[in-house]
């Protein structure tokens, strides 16, 4: 029965999550603490936090801890499924479908139309960020940074994980000592 409850609500929350994980945490934080009872609000709010802090997405990591917590290497899988399975289904059969109506004037328009929207997306996001580390950081710290990586990238393509690590060094070891 515990193992059916992690199912539904892991699956409920991602299917209704519309926008992907932090969309999801919501409703995710609906079925752990209020609904189930898994968690309370402090251990729920610590486990967002270590989250965030690690690599990956956000869902699958608290799919994976919660489940863990409630039953085990079952519950994890469990909880994985309910959270990965939905959606990697229908994305293949959404690009399956896409991809056998190709030279449908409808499907090249709605896949050629939607990139400027992504690349808009994707600028405000990095608007964001900017921010973000101007007000962390300062100007011309985040713009001596941001140099850097993009040199490390285009200029001598170092792969980004390299670039990621620097950063991150950067920031635990030389940042501190300088302000």
């Amino acid at each position: 029965m515990i193992g059916l409850s992690l199912f539904l609500g892991f699956f409920l929350a991602n299917v209704f999550g519309y926008g992907g994980g932090p969309a999801s945490i919501p409703l995710m934080y609906e079925e752990i603490v209020n609904r189930y009872h898994w968690l309370d609000n402090a251990q729920f709010s610590n486990m967002l936090a270590v989250g965030n802090a690690l690599p990956g997405p956000i869902a699958t990591k608290i799919a994976a801890y919660v489940g863990f917590e409630v039953l085990g290497w079952l519950g994890f899988v469990i909880a994985l499924v309910a959270t990965v399975v939905p959606s990697a289904l229908a994305l293949i059969l959404l690009l399956k479908v896409i991809s056998r109506h190709r030279q449908s004037p409808v499907v090249k328009g709605m896949t050629l139309l939607v990139q400027p929207v992504i690349a808009v997306m994707m600028l405000i996001l990095t608007w964001q960020f900017a921010g973000d580390a101007i007000a962390s950081m300062g100007l011309w710290q985040s713009l001596g940074i941001a140099l850097l990586a993009f040199l490390a990238l285009t200029k001598w393509k170092v792969h980004p994980a390299f670039v990621i690590v620097a950063a991150f060094a950067y920031g635990g070891l030389i940042f501190p000592l300088i302000n």
